[in-house]
C-alpha cells in the first residue's frame, strides 16, 4: 500500500505501532499486543482499530512476504491519517492501518552495550507508549553502532536509567532482579511483564527502581528483553565485561 503525503504519522509521528514475533503464521502474545495498541490509542486520543481488521492485515502481510511458516517479525502501524497542514487533527480523523512482515532478526551471542548521550523524556507520553515518534531511539542506536556496540542504554532527562534503544533493561545485583520503573519513561514491554511474572514465580525478588547509571555499573549480570529477541544476555557495558547469569534460563519466556 502507499501512504498519503499528508499522513500525520509520516509528517508528525502521530500514531502508534506494535511489533510482534510470529511463529508459523501465528503472532505470539497477540492479545497483549492488541491491548497495548488500544492503550496507546487512548493515550493519543485515537480510536482503536477493530481487531478483525488488524488480524486480516497481519495475515495479509505475512502472506505477501511469504512468511507464513518459520519465524517472522510483524509490525502493525496505526496512523492518525491524512490531516492537511498544521498540528490540529481533522474532525473526524480517519486513521490508517497497515501491516508489514519481515524475517525475524538473527542474533549472534550476547549484546555489547554503551551508555548513550541521547536522553529519554520521562515526562512524555511517547516514552510510555509505542508511538511513531522514535527519533531519540534512532539516535541512541546510532551512537551504539558508531561505538562498535549492538545496543544503547538510555538515561532519562532526570539522569535515571530508563531502557535500551529498542528493549527493556534488567540487571542482577545483590541477589535481586532490578529494572527501571515505568515512570522513568519506560515502555510497559510485553516480554518485560512476562519476565517479572516468572521472577515472582521463581522467588526472585524484583526491584522496580529509579536509579542512576552507577547502580547499573555495579550489576553482576545485565540482559535485554523485547518481543523479537526474548531475553538476550549482555556481554559488556561501556567496555566492562559481564558474565551470563543462570537466572536467564529461568526468566526467559517460551518460544511459542
Amino acid at each position: 500500500m502507499s501512504v498519503a503525503l499528508d499522513d500525520r504519522g509520516l509528517l508528525l509521528g502521530d500514531g502508534v505501532f506494535e511489533t510482534l514475533r510470529v511463529v508459523d503464521g501465528a503472532p505470539v502474545d497477540w492479545t497483549a499486543h492488541r491491548d497495548r495498541l488500544a492503550l496507546g490509542c487512548a493515550a493519543l486520543g485515537l480510536p482503536a482499530p477493530d481487531e478483525p481488521v488488524v488480524w486480516a492485515a497481519a495475515q495479509s502481510a505475512l502472506a505477501d512476504a511469504g512468511l507464513q511458516s518459520g519465524l517472522a517479525a510483524l509490525r502493525i502501524t496505526w496512523t492518525a491519517g491524512s490531516g492537511g497542514r498544521g498540528l490540529d487533527r481533522p474532525d473526524p480523523c480517519a486513521p490508517v492501518l497497515f501491516a508489514t512482515a519481515s524475517p525475524a532478526p538473527l542474533l549472534v551471542g550476547p549484546a555489547r552495550l554503551i551508555t548513550a548521550q541521547t536522553r529519554r523524556n520521562a515526562g512524555s507520553i511517547a516514552s510510555r507508549h509505542k508511538t511513531l515518534s522514535y527519533l531519540d531511539n534512532v539516535l541512541a542506536r546510532r551512537e551504539a553502532r558508531s561505538a562498535g556496540a549492538d545496543e544503547a542504554v538510555m538515561l532519562n532527562t532526570e539522569g535515571h536509567v530508563a531502557c535500551a534503544a529498542a528493549a527493556n533493561l534488567f540487571w542482577i545485583a545483590e541477589g535481586r532482579l532490578w529494572t527501571p520503573a515505568l515512570d522513568c519513561g519506560v515502555l510497559a514491554g510485553v516480554t518485560r511483564a512476562q519476565v517479572l511474572a516468572r521472577a515472582a514465580q521463581a522467588g526472585l525478588e524484583v526491584v522496580e527502581t529509579a536509579c542512576g547509571p552507577d547502580s547499573l555499573q555495579r550489576a553482576e549480570a545485565v540482559f535485554l528483553t523485547n518481543s523479537l529477541i526474548g531475553v538476550r544476555a549482555v556481554a559488556s557495558l561501556d567496555g566492562r565485561s559481564l558474565a551470563p547469569s543462570p537466572w536467564l534460563a529461568v526468566l526467559s519466556p517460551s518460544e511459542t
